[in-house]
């Protein structure tokens, strides 16, 4: 099978491709980015240069790379792309043939956006940290006091995140977040989880659930929890919101409850953990999606998994040929480049 991993110099992009690397079928890895620096572009077979999701030329670009190429699979690698790609998913498929996973635009807008994310659960009766908009921080003070955590409504990896304990960090936090949320300080790092979901025409196939620890807003150690206490929860979540494929859920659990407080419509930068663990959800996803295989419940390892550095070393004149054609779809990287045979960690 063919696929077209767009977003491949993000954490994200990088872990799909890693994901399809590490299935047991052969698969031809189509990746693109804006940066002729991102090094997915080197571990895939072909790499293109596409403008950035902001670009009103992205999707011509996108669409160009798909006719040319013409992927079985298009996966989404980057936040940003998403609802360019759910709003446009009927035309590319019956255009192109190419199966597009994302979720519905209704849904990445309540994932996207952490006060809807708190409506939503809060409106179905599903356990959240006590939320509020500015103008209602007082109400908030009464019911859960301090600590607080500011932080921007549409945000990801921790960015512009602040823990606050008293009346002047919270004005300060304020004043340098941008559309902010306030949100109880639900437990400790320590009780923190990620969750992957799986679903296919609006049931859960599969939830893989890892507490973690965070580094610099990203996972650097998870520990995989085998049937958890929380995955029917999770499903049961998920499937009141919807979606097409894969699902994550961001939570930490304060006397036995899981409080929800981010909702990602899309893989996680830990999808390839759960890969390690014994569910290679973007395989599963892709297999479905193009021979109509089942995806079966997971059979996991309580594994342990360490995230490292790593590097990988292109040549000068590689990074030249990709360069000069970002203003022109013809380029590309073949597998057997030096830098694709460079060690890139799995």
């Amino acid at each position: 099978m063919k696929v077209l991993v767009t977003g491949a110099g993000a954490v994200l992009g990088q872990g799909i491709i890693k994901c399809l690397r590490m299935a047991a079928g052969p698969y031809e890895i189509v990746a693109a980015d804006p940066d002729p620096r991102a090094v997915g572009l080197y571990w895939a077979d072909k790499a293109y240069l596409i403008p950035m999701a902001k670009d009103p030329d992205y999707l011509a670009r996108v669409q160009e790379v798909v006719a040319l190429e013409r992927p079985d699979v298009l996966l989404i690698g980057t936040d940003v792309e998403l609802c360019k790609f759910a709003e446009n998913r009927a035309e590319l498929e019956a255009t192109y043939q190419v199966k597009v996973i994302v979720s519905p635009s209704d849904v990445i807008q309540i994932a996207d956006d952490k006060w809807l994310t708190y409506q939503f659960l809060r409106q179905n009766g599903f356990p959240y940290p006590q939320s509020a908009l500015p103008d209602q921080i007082g109400d908030l003070l009464q019911t859960c006091g301090f600590p607080l955590v500011v932080k921007p409504r549409v945000s990801a990896r921790s960015v512009g995140v602040h823990l606050v304990h008293n009346e002047r960090e919270l004005e300060r936090a304020l004043a340098e977040v941008s559309n902010p949320i306030v949100q109880e300080a639900v437990a400790t790092s320590q009780d923190e989880y990620t969750s992957g979901v799986v679903l296919v025409d609006g049931c859960v196939q599969a939830v893989v659930t890892m507490r973690r620890d965070l580094r610099d807003g990203n996972t650097y150690r998870a520990y995989v929890e085998p049937d958890s206490t929380f995955d029917g929860l999770l499903a049961e979540i998920a499937e009141t919101l919807s979606g097409a494929g894969p699902l994550n859920f961001q939570f930490r659990v304060a006397q036995g409850v899981p409080k929800i407080f981010e909702i990602n419509a899309r893989f996680s930068g830990t999808t390839p953990f759960r890969a390690y663990a014994g569910f290679n959800e973007v395989d599963a996803i892709v297999r479905h999606a193009v021979y109509g295989d089942p995806i079966t419940r997971p059979k996991l390892e309580p594994v342990i998994v360490l995230r490292y550095l790593n590097e990988m070393v292109v040549t000068a004149r590689e990074l030249h040929e990709m360069s000069k054609n970002s203003q022109q779809i013809t380029g590309e990287i073949k597998g057997d480049s030096t830098a694709a045979r460079a060690d890139n960690g799995f």
